[in-house]
């Protein structure tokens, strides 16, 4: 702390306790006045057994005064739990005052006890009261001067929390002048100081107070709701922000969180709203294990390290063959968790076996999460030998591994591309889920997680669109009618970990990923977001599909299909698993194929070869054709 603000604080303490003190004198000398001209009351041998009441009555007040920390709050930004504390602290010490004169056999006079300390507290009180009051005036009028006129919407505990806050706090760029709420016992009333008005009434008086803001403070807010509300304010002129809780806040529930008034996101808009995973049984689960996570530092793996590191594991390994995001991870986690984390960082190719076996033999980890993979879709169409090197070879090395040391569990991080795929990627991820499928007979338990796409992931669209934005636009999309399903990093990783901790042997874990969105929506969307008017300020373009690209990817939840987990965002697909010597037969024809073109790309090649080795793998065009009949796409519409 800086030693001339210490010296100011501890200034304001001693007035502050020297004026309380004068309170205490006037009062008990007010007493004694008024006792002698009643003769009531003052059943008292002399002046001086009065007053050695008095020191005791004194002693006692200030004493709890100090033992509940009255002093050392801040009375200008205070709250009503500590007035409740300063009138609590003078009853304990009115109630020790009078057990202390009874123990010293001293006049017992309650009438003295029951009327100074009383008075001492509500002359305290008021002047606390006048304090705060004469502060926000005087500061107030200065600070309003440069404030923005902000409306807010919900009256609730949450927003009255909001508008104390606001209204207490001179730094403050936000002057609330009025909430907006659809309850009919709040409308017309007063709220924080503040009136409540009626949403259809909102418009009137956002012009008549010229207000250039709104903040939303409602617990509890859905995604549709967000989006209602969003569409409502910004029509209306103002900038509409969201007063809400720090998503990487740990708290046991929502309202312990710490909240700050942010700007709307995306994901408030077009998604659901972000899970958070709190079971108990699933974070325990995890708690002293040794954990490896391949990919340990790209978009999935880095979270999925995240959410483990708050389960207080025993050992954490992240493994990359990139390592400055391997590094990233390994400097955020060591931040935060410093001395409390036993971490430790792996360069190495999950195709590398004898760096693998190096890596299991050294730490013998108790559970793995298999994330390493080449996942762009354009891209893999073009190094088809790639992906099937690194995604399938990479992960049927490191399955090998896991058995050989005897790890409990490994989790596969699959896609819905695997579902009736259409590109190479697609292909590779779904042979990925069948050597986990195959091995349901071995002492490893072995699972795959499937889900759709990750918000703000590396290669995203997000983040593409974000750039364009920034740079003026156009926003490039390939088609208007393409849709997709989204989930958030948080809320993907959270339900993988706990998918994991249900995994018994070779089952294949689907996530409810919720409604499609039109990437058409979504751009038009970030675009309203940046500030910026579509036509007007920006473009649009089409540029058509990617090679390998689809309309839309496969519905993940058809109920007929599926089994229900205790979590109703995890199901079980029931799909029929293949043996492990067909498994390895296909293995072994793509390790076959991928050392003949080593040295080329063999795109064609690879495609035609997991044609046959994925019997669902068609051609984009030939699923295009057909899209608009599809269940996705009529939802979607």
């Amino acid at each position: 702390m800086n030693l001339k603000n210490f010296l100011k604080g501890k200034k304001r303490r001693v007035v502050l306790i020297a004026f309380d003190m004068f309170c205490f004198i006037f009062v008990d000398a007010v007493y004694y006045l008024m006792a002698l001209l009643l003769e009531h009351g003052m059943p008292m041998n002399s002046f001086g057994q009065f007053m050695q009441n008095s020191v005791i009555l004194f002693i006692g007040i200030f004493a709890f005064r100090f033992l509940f920390n009255i002093y050392r709050m801040v009375w200008r930004y205070t709250s009503t739990k500590s007035y409740f504390a300063l009138t609590l602290a003078d009853f304990c010490g009115s109630v020790f005052a009078f057990i202390l004169s009874y123990v010293l056999h001293t006049y017992g006079g309650i009438w003295h006890i029951a009327t100074v300390a009383p008075l001492t507290a509500l002359l305290t009180l008021l002047s606390r009261f006048t304090y705060r009051l004469l502060y926000k005036k005087l500061n107030g009028a200065k600070a309003n001067a440069v404030k923005r006129n902000t409306a807010l919407i919900g009256a609730g505990q949450l927003g009255s929390n909001l508008a104390n806050d606001l209204l207490s706090n001179p730094k403050s760029k936000y002057n609330p002048c009025f909430f907006i709420d659809a309850d009919k016992l709040k409308i017309g009333r007063k709220v924080a100081g503040l009136e409540v008005y009626s949403p259809k009434d909102a418009a009137g008086y956002i012009d008549k107070h010229m207000v250039t803001d709104v903040i939303i403070s409602i617990t509890n807010l859905g995604n549709e709701r967000a989006s209602e509300l969003y569409e409502i304010y910004s029509g209306l002129g103002c900038k509409v922000k969201i007063y809400d809780s720090l998503a990487h806040e740990v708290a046991e529930n929502d309202e312990d969180k710490k909240r700050v008034i942010r700007d709307f996101e995306i994901e408030d808009l077009l998604f659901r709203k972000q899970l958070s995973i709190n079971d108990k049984k699933v974070l325990d689960y995890y708690l002293d294990k040794t954990v490896l996570v391949t990919g340990g530092g790209g978009s999935i793996g880095s979270e999925i390290c995240r959410q483990i590191a708050k389960c207080s594991p025993k050992k954490l390994i992240i493994l990359d063959i990139y390592e400055n995001n391997a590094y990233d991870i390994q400097q955020e986690l060591l931040m935060q968790y410093k001395d409390g984390l036993d971490l430790a960082v792996e360069i190495a190719s999950v195709r590398d076996i004898n760096r693998l076996d190096y890596i299991f033999r050294k730490y013998r980890p108790e559970i793995v999460f298999h994330a390493a993979a080449h996942k762009h879709v354009p891209l893999m169409e073009n190094s088809g030998y790639e992906a099937i090197k690194n995604n399938v070879m990479g992960t049927y090395n490191t399955a090998d591994m896991a058995e050989k040391y005897g790890t409990e569990k490994f989790i596969l991080i699959s896609t819905d591309k695997a579902v009736n795929p259409t590109n190479v990627m697609g292909a590779t991820k779904r042979v990925c889920e069948t050597i986990v499928q195959s091995r349901a007979d071995s002492k490893t338990s072995f699972a795959a997680v499937r889900f759709g796409n990750v918000l703000g992931s590396n290669g995203s669209v997000i983040p593409l669109f974000k750039k364009q934005i920034a740079a003026g636009g156009p926003v490039t999309i390939t088609d208007k009618r393409i849709i997709r399903y989204f989930m958030t990093i948080q809320e993907a990783s959270q339900l993988v970990i706990q998918a994991g901790a249900m995994a018994e042997s070779g089952e294949l874990f689907v996530l409810d990923m919720g409604k499609p969105v039109k990437i058409y929506e979504l751009a038009k969307s970030m675009i309203k977001l940046s500030g910026l008017e579509l036509g007007k300020d920006i473009e649009i373009r089409e540029i058509g599909l990617r090679p390998g690209e689809k309309l839309y990817e496969e519905l993940l939840i058809k109920s007929e299909k599926l089994d229900k987990t205790e979590n109703d965002l995890i199901f079980i697909e029931r799909d029929e698993a293949p043996t492990r010597e067909e498994v390895g037969n296909n293995i072994n024809a793509l390790k076959e194929a991928a050392e003949k073109w080593d040295a080329f790309s063999g795109a064609p090649e690879a495609r035609e070869l997991l044609m046959k080795i994925v019997p669902t793998f068609r051609m984009p065009t030939a699923v295009n054709i057909e899209a608009e009949q599809s269940e996705e796409m009529k939802t979607a519409n």
